[in-house]
């Protein structure tokens, strides 16, 4: 059914909620991407190894797994406004402590409070804004959240590298005693608390307020955002597409009462959400800085690289945008994952080149520097006009309104384990010939994903949330 046709909209109101939504999204990007640039204050002021950052690093992804795990149940019980408050205070105390933190164990414990908050935002935004935007526009709006984290790690890479600039080095002390790396934590306690806030003018989901039995309410929100009539039809089009289940959303809901076995659509979102990560994209965000010192780069010229790496991926996110309510959601993930495929074939022959000196010193002969360094952001751009945002906007509103909750709950689990599994291990890998084994994974799990998305994949451009089957 589509809802474009029914009446005018409230494009104003819309708006607002997407832009407040989608500050969740930043937050996501900033609480992720800021690390990368406090990898050796981290070392320095913790004394920490290989295995020590990798652990500190992917400190977070523990959190984000529960988080992403409990949100989509945690929202079906609070509502999705209720989840994204919790998430807003839960990056307020992460930014305070991990800045402050006196010890490896605190710093772990303030990135796993932080994670819980990357997690529950990362599955409640998108599906926030595909219960409330009009389907034609669902795509694009959804996508808006990939933007935002990309933004986000942008802003991220943007204060690391103007800090450490500043200071004179990541380490180096800039205010109040203290080195520029803490900064770098603490500075994101201001977006939290605005984020906070402005969750105070956004109105509920309709769809959770009519699966809670409070169908004025529902009612009313959809009134401000459509004409009358088209409100009352939709919620008697969601108050159908529950009745069928009379008992609030639970994980059983994802097994087949016929077949006795887990549904289809569950596989399908475990495996977008899997394949999203074995990619290897969270090496860039996490890792760029030590990434291209690996290969030759000094400090300063890698964190360059990343705010470049950023500004490429906004512009991914921006072509998404355009294109995903006209040509729909499997055409852009085809695309990205053929062009991933290719980027990072490259990208690992470029690494395995790398000459190592007897001092210690890693280089890239001739111009395969400049290879690598072209590939890695055609690569960026790949994954940021389809797999970055198409997974999120497909979480969002592949699963009916039953399981909702509990789909999004399984995938963003299996997302952020996936997720770890990449981040931790990466830098026992930043010696050779480990950079280009490592790339050669993530370019044959992007050409394995493209046969993946052909086989199991839906489209749904278009079709309303009620609509879903499972």
């Amino acid at each position: 059914m589509q809802e474009q046709a029914e009446g005018p909209v409230n494009s104003g109101l819309i708006a607002m909620i997407v832009a407040v939504a989608t500050i969740g999204g930043f937050m996501f990007g900033y609480d992720s991407g800021v690390i990368n640039g406090t990898q050796k204050g981290l070392e320095a002021a913790f004394d920490l190894g290989k295995v020590g950052i990798g652990i500190n690093v992917g400190a977070i992804l523990v959190g984000s797994s529960v988080g992403a795990f409990g949100a989509g149940r945690l929202a079906d019980r609070i509502g999705r406004r209720g989840v994204m408050k919790l998430a807003a205070v839960l990056f307020l105390i992460s930014a305070l402590i991990a800045g402050a933190a006196g010890s490896s164990l605190v710093f772990i414990l303030a990135r796993i409070i932080g994670g819980l908050g990357v997690g529950a935002a990362s599955v409640i935004s998108p599906v926030y804004i595909s219960e409330v935007v009009p389907a034609h526009v669902r795509g694009r709006l959804s996508s808006v959240q990939q933007v935002m984290i990309i933004t986000g790690l942008t802003g991220a890479f943007v204060v690391n590298y103007i800090l450490a600039q500043v200071a004179g080095d990541s380490t180096a002390i800039l205010w109040a005693d203290q080195p520029a790396w803490r900064w770098m934590f603490w500075l994101q306690a201001l977006p939290a608390a605005i984020y906070f806030v402005a969750l105070m003018f956004i109105p509920e989901s309709p769809r959770y307020l009519v699966a809670r039995g409070d169908e004025a309410g529902a009612q009313a929100v959809l009134t401000r955002l459509f004409d009358g009539d088209v409100a009352r039809r939709m919620v008697g089009e969601i108050r159908a597409s529950l009745a069928a289940d009379h008992h609030r959303p639970r994980l059983s809901d994802l097994i087949d009462k016929a077949t006795g076995r887990i549904r289809p659509i569950v596989w399908t979102g475990i495996g977008l959400a899997v394949f999203q990560q074995l990619v290897g994209i969270n090496v860039v965000f996490y890792y760029g800085a030590t990434l291209w010192q690996a290969v030759g780069f000094s400090e300063s010229y890698s964190l360059q690289i990343n705010i470049l790496s950023g500004v490429v991926s906004i512009a991914g996110c921006l072509a998404a945008l355009m294109l995903v309510d006209r040509v729909g959601r499997k055409p852009l993930l085809l695309v990205g994952s053929a062009g991933m495929a290719v980027t990072l074939g490259v990208v690992a022959w470029a690494f395995s080149t790398a000459i190592h000196g007897a001092d210690g010193s890693v280089s890239l002969p001739g111009h395969n520097g400049v290879i690598a360094l072209l590939a890695a952001n055609a690569y960026v751009v790949f994954f940021n006009m389809s797999w970055g945002p198409i997974m999120w906007v497909m979480l969002g509103e592949m699963f009916p309104n039953q399981i909702r909750g509990s789909g999004l709950a399984v995938s963003g689990f299996a997302q952020w384990i996936a997720n770890a599994a990449i981040s931790v291990s990466f830098p026992a890998l930043v010696v050779s010939p480990g950079l280009a084994i490592a790339y050669t994974g993530y370019a044959l799990a992007a050409a394995v994903s493209f046969f993946f998305v052909r086989a199991m994949v839906r489209e749904t451009k278009g079709v309303s949330l009620e609509q879903m089957e499972g």
